[in-house]
């Protein structure tokens, strides 16, 4: 299984920069200066949590059905979801069986993810362009 050890290591191969904010949470920073990613190391589950944005105040059935969609069909590792009035995407995975490449393979696919749908969903959001 891995520890918090093996989990801090596998940090630092990614070359991600983090902190320890509370024990076994991780907040981490790509160099490229994208959102932070929380990874906290929890009993049997590694839980992968990014924030994308705060939700609108007005529901968007349009915004709701192009997150599932999403989901469905180019989130490759975790998912979409609403908490506390913020948009995330979130993955879980298990420490007995995680390796090296399938935390980094989340890892990757969860800020492409952010990446590469932002300004859709600020546009449905009725965010527009701005943070």
């Amino acid at each position: 299984m891995v520890g918090r050890e093996d989990l801090e290591s596998f940090l630092i191969r990614m070359d991600l920069e983090y902190e320890e904010v509370d024990e076994g949470m991780f907040l981490t920073r790509s160099e490229d200066g994208g959102a932070p990613v929380v990874v906290h190391h929890a009993d049997a589950l590694l839980l992968i949590r990014m924030k994308v944005m705060d939700m609108p105040s007005e529901e968007s059935m349009d915004l709701y059905r192009t997150l599932l969609e999403l989901n469905a069909t180019e989130v490759v590792h975790g998912a979409y979801g609403i908490e506390d009035g913020d948009l995330i995407l979130s993955d879980t995975l298990e420490l007995e069986t995680l390796d090296f490449l399938e935390l980094q393979a989340s890892m990757e696919s969860i800020t492409l993810a952010a990446a590469s749908h932002i300004e859709q969903i600020r546009s449905l959001a009725g965010h527009g362009s701005e943070g």
